[in-house]
């Protein structure tokens, strides 16, 4: 049933039915990579007649060429069965054909079968390997975009966080001066002037606050070495307690003396919360009230509260104001360290933001000691 490029298996008759058997052998292989199995059994088929007839041609090569397709493209149960139907032709052709002969042909014939199934299946394992490892690529690419997404968020809603502290704080602060002086621009324009320049100076610091986040923004993928202005840490609540009170609220402040040795994350998450909580204050405590910033450094942890004494009308104002964006810039803060931000009204009156920050490393208490 199988002759091919062994010399004994060369064609001796090319009459019309060679021709014919021939081209029957072909012809269906221009489909083998729609129907690689259908086509195998079809060439099959025809290699059975041609046997039955007793024809020997070269074109039973085709059956090689479908196995080879069918390996390479079906699945190994599929290209096992081929494999055994065209050994069976191996056998039938023995025994028709190749009369004393029986061990070197078998040896030859079979070994192109098994040669055929086995590249048939290697190309199929290339195969499946290329298009994993493209899979894989393609995967890896979306994952990279996903996490260049998500750290792109992450680094908008920083930036937001950082604009709506230095923004809200400077503009309520500038609004109590611009208000102060104009009560007192008649009766005493010295003061009112004195009031004007500072907030002068703080719309300045604003602006120039705004200018170096900006800059961060434009610095990304250009000269990493551009010089930058330190983040505000516990060292700057002094001067941010010296604005508020020029802006008419007295503050007292009570810190711990190892604070200003906590890691600059923290303690620009700590100068955010007491900024963001005395902006509140003076927006809804009212002009009578005072205000507390507390700040103690322990050894696993560090606190910081913010109360004011402002009237139970102001607190509820100022409960309302917390329900923003406020407290929600303080609690992401907050969450960035593991710590955790309360705020309510107090049972004496007035209202008090506290939060908490656990410090990291089971070192701390010998820093701070």
């Amino acid at each position: 049933m199988l002759f091919l490029v062994l010399p004994e298996v060369l064609v001796r008759r090319s009459g019309a039915a060679g021709v014919a058997f021939n081209l029957a052998l072909a012809i269906p292989l221009l489909w083998r990579s729609r129907w690689p199995f259908p086509v195998f059994m079809a060439t099959a088929g025809i290699a059975f007649v041609q046997w039955i007839a007793g024809e020997r041609v070269l074109g039973d090569v085709a059956l090689l060429v479908a196995l080879y397709t069918v390996a390479s493209r079906g699945s190994a149960r599929t290209a096992l069965v081929a494999a055994g139907i065209l050994e069976l032709g191996v056998v039938l052709a023995l025994a028709r054909w190749f009369h004393g002969e029986h061990i070197r042909s078998f040896v030859g014939l079979t070994g192109l079968v098994a040669a055929a199934a086995v590249l048939g299946r290697n190309v199929r394992n290339r195969r499946r390997l290329l298009a994993s490892l493209e899979e894989r690529a393609a995967r890896l690419e979306r994952e990279r975009d996903q996490q260049g997404k998500l750290a792109a968020a992450a680094e908008r809603a920083r930036i937001a966080r950082e604009l709506h502290d230095v923004v809200a704080h400077n503009l309520t602060v500038m609004i109590a001066l611009a208000d102060g002086a104009t009560y007192t621009l008649h009766d005493h324009p010295d003061e009112a002037r004195a009031a004007l320049e500072t907030a002068s100076g703080m719309g300045r610091r604003a602006l120039a606050e705004m200018r170096r986040l900006v800059g961060v923004l434009r610095e990304q993928g250009g000269d990493a070495t551009a010089t930058r202005d330190p983040q505000p840490g516990v060292a700057e609540i002094d001067a941010l307690l010296e604005r508020v009170r020029s802006a008419g609220l007295p503050v007292s402040y009570r810190v711990s003396p190892h604070a200003r040795a906590l890691p600059d994350g923290i303690q620009l998450t700590l100068f955010r919360i007491v900024q963001e909580a005395l902006t509140n204050t003076l927006k809804h405590a009212g002009p009578s009230a005072t205000a507390e910033v507390e700040l103690v450094a322990r050894a696993a942890d560090v606190l910081v509260s913010v109360s004011d004494t402002g009237s139970p009308a102001a607190a509820a104002a100022n409960g309302n104001g917390h329900g923003g964006s406020g407290l929600r810039g303080m609690s992401e803060r907050a969450a960035v360290y593991s710590g955790v931000v309360e705020a309510g009204p107090r049972p004496e009156g007035g209202w008090r933001v506290a939060a908490r920050l656990p410090l990291p490393g089971p070192d701390r208490a010998e820093d701070l000691g």
